[in-house]
């Protein structure tokens, strides 16, 4: 038993968001992590999946930067080498175990080019399972994705169906004694410009928001791992650090009630330096401090690096190790406000 197996919820959300810590996503599913294992000619085995995951959660000392990790389900029943039960190896170092309980997004009946997010259906009894495994939060991922050249993309359908499964989600999850981490991902995708971003994301928070207070939802014992606004990825102008920082954080202050426990933001697809950066400046210009605790639930942003070095080669297991950390550490600077771009060649 460790100290979390006797916190209420509300303070298992507090630890998350904790000064200086952050979230690591680790919860790709094997075609996910097969794709990019692929990239790098890593073979693509449960074996292989297995030493890179712990690789990850024996990283010395990444319980100083990271509070929770989320894992897949293949994850939470694989052991280290050692025979080691990984859930056990999170643990010991801090470090508070979420898993990832939605079966992905499926296309949306009647409207063409939107997903719904699915794995309501025997949710309850999964997250029993969950628990008893020592999972203490989880995470469900919605997909909203703005259409191109003229495209009335989003949908008002797409935006409340995703919003309500994530508000079902997480009033379940509070029923299990897991905190829920709710996460709509307005995708950064597409020719979008940095205020077209903000509309449908303050659409898409204002329907969530709406939906968990129907739901019976308490913020206090909850995540939101939301994008931050941004141009797409395929915008001919990029704004600056400051422009993304200040949108986002105008976007939030608008529809995000002061009693959410904390936002922790997923990278969404950018770098880790750009990653860092944004949320940074968010520390910098929100003063004299933001209305939640702001960290980061990055994926890519801080595994790529170490997976680039890896490359499923055991001998490239500390030098990987040491990157990872580097992108945690930065990270979490980023969380602190304490980031700069010097770090970057540290």
């Amino acid at each position: 038993m460790t100290a979390a197996d006797d916190m209420p919820l509300a303070a298992i959300a507090r630890a998350m968001v904790a000064p200086g810590k952050g979230v690591l996503a680790m919860d790709e599913s094997a075609g996910t992590c097969n794709q990019r294992f692929a990239m790098l000619a890593i073979a693509q085995t449960v074996e292989a999946r297995r030493a890179w995951r712990e690789l990850l959660l024996t990283a010395p000392g990444l319980g100083e930067f990271i509070s929770g990790v989320i894992l897949h389900d293949e994850t939470i029943h694989q052991r280290t080498r050692a025979g080691t039960p990984l859930v056990e190896v999170a643990r010991a170092a801090g470090i508070l175990v979420g898993i990832k309980v939605d079966t992905g997004a499926r296309d949306l009946a009647a409207h063409p080019g939107e997903k719904v997010t699915e794995g309501l259906d025997g949710l309850r009894e999964h997250l029993k399972v969950y628990f008893d495994k020592g999972a203490r939060f989880a995470k469900w991922r919605a997909v909203i994705r703005i259409g191109e050249g003229g495209e009335p993309l989003p949908t008002p359908g797409c935006i409340d169906a995703n919003a309500h499964a994530l508000a079902r989600y997480a009033a379940l999850c509070q029923e299990a004694g897991l905190v829920p981490v709710v996460e709509p991902e307005v995708l950064m995708d597409g020719d979008h410009t940095l205020e077209r971003c903000r509309e449908i994301t303050e659409v898409v928070l204002r329907s969530v928001f709406d939906q968990l207070a129907m739901q019976r939802v308490v913020l206090e014992a909850m995540i939101l791992k939301p994008n931050m606004v941004l141009a797409g990825s395929a915008c001919a102008t990029q704004p600056p650090v400051e422009a993304v920082a200040d949108t986002t954080l105008q976007c939030l202050l608008r529809v995000v009630p002061a009693a959410v426990a904390g936002i922790a933001f997923l990278s969404g697809g950018q770098s880790g330096a750009q990653a860092s950066a944004h949320l940074n400046a968010m520390h910098a210009r929100a003063r004299p401090s933001p209305v939640w605790p702001l960290t980061f639930s990055f994926a890519r942003a801080i595994q790529y690096p170490a997976l680039e070095i890896w490359a499923g080669q055991d001998a490239r297991r500390e030098s990987a190790q040491r990157a990872l950390m580097h992108r945690a550490r930065c990270s979490a600077a980023a969380s602190r406000g304490e980031y700069t771009p010097a770090m970057e060649a540290e």
